[in-house]
């Protein structure tokens, strides 16, 4: 089946969201000396998607990836997911925002010891409540609302408004506006959404920067000694802190605690039952 002329126009739009925010994530890598992977040959993964797996090994398509110690032919460290989507109607946002929800959120999970960024970048049409979805999930969100897009795509003389009333003549004639423009007016597009938003830009590069960039603020280890006794209720439990004697020492050791504070806020904690696992773990963060 033969792509509409809407839905090709709106993949145009979507691709000149990307081609924007692509130079700003390059550059933030490339100062924090950290691997770009977009859409693309990479010798490292088959075909050209990014894709990543959780924990489950569900796989996980993703628009940009940033990785310490990746490299063309070797995988990194995940530290930022982020997505890039464009809708034109509010009554596609709330599905958009839970399936980059579903995809996200699984892999911060599995990555959790880089406590990575997550980033959304949205155009167009989105909810406040799909929004604050997102935001309460917490995801760094930049928008760039339908305004932005109209007045980007202006700068090459195409009038980017359309509604659900609109015949296909006349995305037919944007689409043909389009086609004719040279590489160098194309350019123009991407250019201007960045400069219509710069501050809202700035934001989203500073949220970036305080997770990535953050530092190790304190390391709290708690070795825990001691049996562990368990009962039924609560009235046994309190009895039981009642009478029980804190001189009475255990020498084994049950497991340690670990907890890894920023200075951002973040924290990163983890349990292990012996020093050969808890040293390995801190030795990631080295």
């Amino acid at each position: 089946m033969a792509e509409s002329p809407a839905h090709k126009f709106g993949q145009i739009i979507g691709d000149n969201l990307e081609d924007a925010i692509e130079p700003v994530l390059r550059l933030f890598a490339e100062k924090h000396d950290l691997y770009f992977d977009k859409k693309g040959h990479r010798s490292v993964r088959p075909g050209l998607k990014v894709s990543w797996s959780d924990s489950n090994g569900n796989a996980h398509d993703l628009d940009f990836v940033l990785e310490r110690g990746g490299t063309e032919k070797k995988l990194g460290n995940p530290v930022a997911f982020i997505e890039v989507a464009w809708r034109r109607y509010t009554k596609h946002s709330r599905n958009k925002a839970q399936e980059i929800q579903g995809a996200i959120q699984p892999l911060s999970q599995t990555y959790s010891k880089s406590a990575p960024f997550k980033g959304v970048i949205l155009a167009g049409f989105f909810t406040a409540g799909a929004l604050r979805q997102l935001k309460s999930l917490g995801f760094c969100v930049l928008f760039f609302d339908y305004k932005s897009i109209i007045k980007a795509f202006s700068k090459v003389g195409i009038d980017a408004f359309y509604d659900e009333s609109s015949p296909l003549k006349l995305f037919e004639q944007k689409i043909k506006k389009w086609e004719i423009l040279t590489d160098k007016q194309k350019a123009k597009i991407p250019k201007e959404l960045i400069r219509v938003r710069n501050k809202d830009v700035q934001t989203f590069v500073e949220a970036m920067e305080r997770t990535i960039a953050r530092n190790i603020q304190i390391v709290r280890i708690l070795p825990l000694y001691g049996k562990q006794f368990e009962y039924k209720n609560i009235k046994e439990a309190i009895n039981f802190i009642r009478k029980y004697s804190e001189k009475n020492k255990e020498n084994k050791i049950i497991r340690y605690e670990v907890e890894i504070r920023y200075n951002n806020g973040d924290e990163i904690r983890g349990i292990f039952d012996d020093k050969k696992t808890a040293i390995k773990f801190l030795n990631d963060y080295l």
